[in-house]
């Protein structure tokens, strides 16, 4: 049956350049989108610059542009980026267009008749210097629940808790560094506090299987047990100067960017049936029959699985069948850093020449349907592309094909049905396909290269080259050659989500139409003719991803990009790269990784008789069993309250015998070796790690 699918990414915002860590998501989403198009189902992919807002207007301002003229500008730079890497948009638009603003005025105008929409007088930060009301993300001060200095005015970014700005300790403002005034403006409020809403979204996240089991946890944080009613009614206008969509019969008034920039998925497809003759409604009215899928980073999950399935649902529009997120990007195991050169943007990666589906496909090998982050170890990156790509994939046909050409005319022998090789990669196609469909891309790419192994050891069991210098083994010769480019071709349908380009050069060498999925059910017939062999792709030089660092790396001692100073002079802590030597001896990888941590859940916590610091813990480790701990936690933690919860132990440790017991490993905790912080602070991971995990 032929699916009708519609796939979004997060709209990338019209303020930067493209990165690495953003192409995570883009090339998740796209090898998605391509597999399902193999299938033959009907599946469009939008997407749309994300354009309205103040950073968009203050760096307009700055450069001498209008807003539009910026907005043009980068739109071409990140067209040109993802089309580097092969992400296949059926259409990457606007938000700032006319289909975008009717959208967006029709939901307001449906949910304002819904009486979900209320005006209020709200007292406000103002920049008296910049002489504007400040967006949240334009007011920065310390978390009101944790603590944590240098937080937006929305969001903290350690603790993960939303509030207004108005709520922020010590706030100051990013533009102009001044504190800020209070002054009062009348904003318009979509009432998510409402029972319907509450109710509506209770059964949309926790009952419906619309999220991952992770994502849906963090939603039910959000939402609170039932009667808790959490959610508050969120502010969606902003107040002139501001670039984006006057709100209708509100002068001065503008709908708040993340209001209008979900809204941009609908006006991307709504140009796109324009263009394309496709039906609008069909898509997005509330009885819709088709799938619609948001890939998204997990950080603004709490906009796309509450505010956007609130406002659909209440505007009579259909709502997301799933929303997937992922996490973020790591180089090194360390996060992205201009310093070191890992801050790698799309446009650099491409201008050094490195290939673009070398990243595609490690992303891939990598890539689960969790919220977990990835990490690109370069090193990693360079021995398995190489390994697997050329070393066992590529190599299969470089073996075999120039015997094609030169001794049987470019025409293939008839291929053997009874091979091993062919018979395992349809066996193992449909549990690909299944990996595929689930975004499981590691482990669809682990089973194709399990099947490359396999088609290898039929090459090396033939030796091509070894027939090939005997002339009674001629026909012995076509044969294997043969086999082994139609092994070569059926794995490549495979990877063909993955590798588009190189796909592309494979359907050129063989002169046939596109690849589809069920082309991986048969061989090709005998005397079918190739095209002249080309290779298809090189190996990785290691200098070529050391000039790759060094022409993202900024100099320390460069002056930064600040939009602007906090309030007061404050001395920066000292960064590892600048430290001039580390604050212990440094370790090697082997050694770190003879540690074995481990998740625990603390089953039992009681006070330890004739002890007056020590906790004795029982930690379930899942299927690795209990172990007994007696931990120094005493003087932060009152046992009771300790149980149930999660906490990461070592596990590996050499049990100590003490004169309460045998203490069987030890639990992390973060203290302040100099005293200026009091306290003990018990690790705990995030959600959705279970006991016996391992901590890698």
């Amino acid at each position: 049956m032929t699916r009708k699918i519609l796939v979004t990414s997060a709209l990338p915002y019209a303020n930067g350049s493209i990165h690495l860590g953003h192409l995570v998501e883009y090339i998740q989403t796209d090898i998605w989108v391509r597999f399902q198009k193999m299938r033959g189902h009907e599946c469009w992919y939008v997407c749309a610059d994300d354009t309205h807002g103040t950073p968009v207007m203050l760096r307009a301002e700055s450069e001498g542009l209008t807003p539009e003229e910026l907005i043009e500008r980068v739109h071409a730079e990140h067209s040109r980026d993802f089309a580097g890497f092969h992400v296949g948009f059926d259409n990457f638009y606007t938000t700032h267009s006319l289909e975008t603003r009717d959208c967006a005025n029709e939901i307001y105008a449906r949910l304002l008749a819904s009486g979900l929409i209320e005006k209020r007088v709200i007292e406000q930060y103002y920049d008296p210097l910049k002489h504007m009301f400040l967006p949240d993300r334009f007011i920065k001060g310390e978390c009101p629940k944790c603590g944590t200095a240098d937080q937006y005015g929305d969001n903290c970014e350690k603790c993960g808790a939303a509030y207004t700005a108005n709520e922020i300790r010590n706030p100051y403002s990013v533009i102009s560094g001044a504190k800020p005034e209070i002054r009062q403006s009348e904003h318009h409020f979509f009432k998510l506090s409402d029972p319907r809403c509450q109710t509506f979204l209770r059964r949309w996240t926790q009952t419906e299987g619309r999220l991952q089991p992770e994502a849906a946890n963090k939603l039910q944080e959000w939402l609170g047990e039932k009667d808790d009613n959490k959610l508050t009614d969120w502010d969606i206008s902003r107040d002139a100067p501001y670039f984006g969509f006057e709100i209708p019969g509100a002068p001065g008034k503008y709908f708040y960017v993340w209001l209008d920039a979900p809204i941009g998925y609908m006006g991307s497809f709504s140009n796109l049936c324009a263009r394309r003759g496709i039906d609008f409604d069909e898509f997005w009215r509330a009885d819709s029959t088709t799938e619609l899928y948001h890939f998204i980073g997990k950080d603004i999950l709490y906009f796309h699985a509450l505010f956007w399935p609130a406002e659909l649902e209440h505007a009579g529009y259909r709502t997301p069948s799933k929303i997937f997120a992922h996490g973020f990007l790591t180089v090194d195991g360390a996060k992205m850093s201009k310093s070191r050169g890992t801050f790698i943007t799309a446009e650099s990666y491409l201008r050094q020449g490195l290939n673009p589906e070398w990243l595609r496909y490690y992303y891939a090998a990598k890539l689960s349907a969790s919220m977990e982050d990835i990490d690109l170890n370069l090193d990693d990156f360079i021995a398995r592309v190489n390994a697997d790509l050329i070393g066992k994939f590529v190599n299969i046909a470089s073996r075999s094909a120039g015997f094609i050409s030169k001794r049987f005319a470019g025409r293939l022998a008839a291929g053997d049905e009874t091979l091993p090789a062919v018979q395992a990669i349809r066996e193992r196609r449909a549990l690909i396909a299944e990996y595929y469909e689930a975004r499981e891309f590691s482990k669809a790419t682990r089973e194709i290269m399990a099947l490359t192994d396999l088609a290898n050891q039929y090459v090396d069991s033939v030796k091509p080259w070894e027939l090939a210098r005997q002339p009674e083994q001629e026909t012995a010769l076509h044969q294997a050659c043969s086999n082994a480019l139609n092994l070569f071709r059926l794995l490549t349908i495979l990877l063909k989500p993955v590798l588009p380009a190189l796909a592309s050069q494979t359907e050129a060498f063989f002169d046939v139409a596109p690849f589809t999925w069920d082309d991986g059910q048969q061989l090709l017939a005998a005397g079918h003719t190739l095209h002249p062999y080309q290779h298809l792709m090189a190996r990785i030089d290691k200098n070529q991803v050391v000039a790759l660092l060094a022409a993202n790396r900024e100099s320390m001692t460069a002056t930064p990009e600040v939009t602007a100073p906090p309030p007061a002079p404050a001395k920066e802590p000292e960064t590892p790269e600048a430290s001039a030597t580390p604050a212990t001896p440094p370790v090697g990888i082997d050694e770190f990784m003879r540690i074995e941590l481990r998740i625990a859940r603390i089953r039992e916590a009681g006070h330890v008789d004739g002890a007056d610091k020590l906790v004795r813990l029982l930690l379930d480790l899942g299927p690795l069993g209990t172990r007994q701990v007696f931990a120094g936690i005493k003087s932060a933690y009152d046992p009771a309250k300790l149980v149930g919860r999660l906490t990461v132990m070592v596990a590996n440790l050499a049990p100590r015998k003490m004169k309460f017991g045998v203490s069987q490993g030890m639990v992390l905790a973060a203290a302040d070796v100099e005293g200026q912080i009091p306290g003990i602070f018990l690790l705990s991971p995030d959600d959705g790690a279970q006991p016996g995990m391992r901590v890698k």
